[in-house]
């Protein structure tokens, strides 16, 4: 009976969408991490060299 009642807990299931949604975002950062950090030195790179 105790299971239901937290598997009904709107509060805590939320939190676990929460965390499942933190972990995606962590593992596509570690996937793609040399993607991202290229990109982002790609864009620093052009707004140093731009002219204003």
């Amino acid at each position: 009976m105790k299971i239901i009642k937290v598997l009904r807990n709107k509060s805590g299931m939320e939190m676990v969408q929460v965390a499942i949604l933190v972990a995606i975002a962590i593992a596509v950062g570690l996937i793609f991490k040399t993607e991202i950090t290229d990109f982002v030195n790609k864009i620093f790179s052009g707004l140093n060299s731009a002219n204003f």
